[in-house]
C-alpha cells in the first residue's frame, strides 16, 4: 500500500506572521480556514513540492518554533540562496557536513561551501521562520539508484527543467567531445541523461 507523505505542520504563534512569511517566499496558499475563533488552518506549499505544510491555531500542541530538521530538497543551492536572500527569509551560507555523510544537528560540524565536486546529496544552507522552525535545503542533482522509477519521472518546474536541461548539455558537449563528432541523435541522449539522473539510473556515456 502506497503511503504518501502529505503535510508536515508547523507550530507557530502568530498565524497572520507565519502566513506573510511564507507566501512572501513563493509558497502557494492553498487555504485559510477558521472554524471558529479558537480554531484556524493555514495550509501553503513550497514551489514543485507534493507535500504541504499546515499551521495555525489549535492545529498542534508542539511548542511554536519547535519544529527542526525539516528538509527541501533543490536542483542549485547558490540559486536557492540568493532567491531565499532576495525574498528576506536570512538564510545561512551554503555549507557541507564535515563527515560528507547528511549533516550533524544544529550548526555542529559545518564546513562552509557547497560539497566538494558539489557532490549530490551533499550541500546544504539552513533558514528559520519568524517563530525559529528549522529549514534546510539539501542540493540534490542525480538521486541514488532506486529512490525513483524512471517510468514515473517528473519535472516539476520550468526552472526544473531548464537546469536539468543545462546540466545534460554539459555532460553533451562531453559526450561530443570523447566521440570526436557531433552527436545527431542529440535529443535521444539528452532525454536518457536527463531521466537518468532524476531517478539515479545508469548515465549514458
Amino acid at each position: 500500500m502506497d503511503m504518501k507523505l502529505e503535510v508536515v505542520v508547523v507550530p507557530v504563534s502568530d498565524v497572520d506572521t507565519a502566513k506573510d512569511f511564507y507566501t512572501r517566499l513563493g509558497w502557494r496558499l492553498d487555504a485559510d480556514v477558521a472554524g471558529d475563533e479558537n480554531f484556524r488552518v493555514v495550509q501553503v506549499t513550497p514551489p514543485g513540492s507534493p507535500a504541504s505544510v499546515i499551521f495555525g491555531a489549535s492545529v498542534t500542541s508542539q511548542t511554536p518554533g519547535s519544529a527542526q530538521g525539516l528538509h527541501l530538497i533543490v536542483d542549485d543551492i547558490n540559486a536557492a540562496h540568493d532567491e531565499l536572500k532576495r525574498l528576506g527569509a536570512e538564510p545561512s551560507e551554503v555549507f557541507h557536513d564535515a563527515g560528507g555523510v547528511f549533516h550533524h544537528a544544529g550548526t555542529e560540524a559545518r564546513v562552509p561551501g557547497p560539497a566538494p565536486q558539489r557532490t549530490s546529496y551533499g550541500s546544504f544552507l539552513s533558514f528559520s521562520d519568524p517563530d525559529g522552525n528549522g529549514w534546510l535545503l539539501q542540493e540534490i542533482t542525480n538521486r541514488l539508484p532506486g529512490r525513483l522509477d524512471p517510468a514515473t519521472a517528473t519535472f516539476t518546474s520550468s526552472e526544473d527543467l531548464a537546469s536539468a536541461l543545462r546540466r545534460a548539455a554539459a555532460a553533451h558537449g562531453e559526450h561530443e567531445a570523447r566521440i570526436g563528432a557531433e552527436d545527431p541523435n542529440w535529443p535521444d541522449w539528452y532525454a536518457q541523461y536527463m531521466v537518468s539522473e532524476r531517478t539515479g539510473t545508469e548515465l549514458p556515456t
